[in-house]
């Protein structure tokens, strides 16, 4: 059974990958009328929210753009940070949409960062379990329910963790989109390829939600659920 989960979501979370990677090669092929290159754009929308103590720079790889809130950073690949398209627009207000949901306190994200050490802990205990597991068993000298408990919470962890991100994300897209489209940084239809962009990197957030909540359940059912 979590062979099939993990080929079913596999092969979700590739589709919805390639279709991503589709939509920002041919959207960053229309340049904007702006002539606003990534960089630009976000330095902008951080003057505008009256943010001073974020630094925009370029990082290396493609889709690599995040926000970094332990130094304040917005970092973009290079063909979002030098990019004068709907693909390099889009990614760096969203990016920006982050440090503006830090500067002001966004629960989600006030909510995402305090699980942070708490899923890497998670992780790593879930993995020693499951690896234990693989040679002889429950080598550990744990009894199955306790061994039960120990997964199901950590996975429940994960799993709370990828549903806390989505709100965080959505949000993070919906500031970018209002704010692009209201300082005419893009225009109607550079909005629908950025609102499009957008819509498909936050379906790889979904889709990994999905995929934690049917393995969450997996290991409920297997664990607990066959209890008279």
């Amino acid at each position: 059974m979590i062979i099939v989960i993990f080929v079913v979501f596999a092969a979700a979370g590739f589709l919805v990958s390639r279709t991503l990677k589709s939509k920002f090669k041919k959207y960053s092929q229309t340049p904007l009328k702006a002539n606003l290159s990534g960089a630009e754009i976000a330095k902008l929308m951080l003057a505008d929210n009256q943010i001073t103590d974020v630094q925009v720079v370029s990082v290396e790889g493609q889709l690599t753009d995040h926000y970094n809130p332990l130094n304040k950073t917005v970092n973009l690949s290079p063909d979002v940070y030098y990019g004068r398209n709907a693909s390099a627009a889009a990614v760096a207000a969203h990016e920006c949409g982050h440090a503006v949901q830090h500067a002001k306190s966004y629960a989600w994200l006030n909510l995402r960062s305090t699980l942070v050490p708490i899923q890497n802990s998670a992780s790593k205990i879930l993995n020693i379990v499951l690896i234990a597991s693989l040679f002889g068993g429950f080598a550990l000298g744990l009894p199955y329910e306790f061994v039960g408990y120990i997964v199901v919470g950590a996975y429940g962890v994960m799993t709370l963790f990828t549903l806390v991100t989505l709100p965080v994300e959505f949000d993070a897209s919906n500031r970018a989109l209002a704010w692009v489209k209201t300082r005419n940084i893009v225009t109607p239809d550079e909005y629908a390829m950025s609102k499009d962009a957008l819509k498909w990197a936050a379906m790889t957030y979904v889709v990994a939600a999905l995929a934690a909540l049917a393995t969450l359940a997996y290991y409920i059912f297997i664990f607990f659920g066959n209890r008279d």
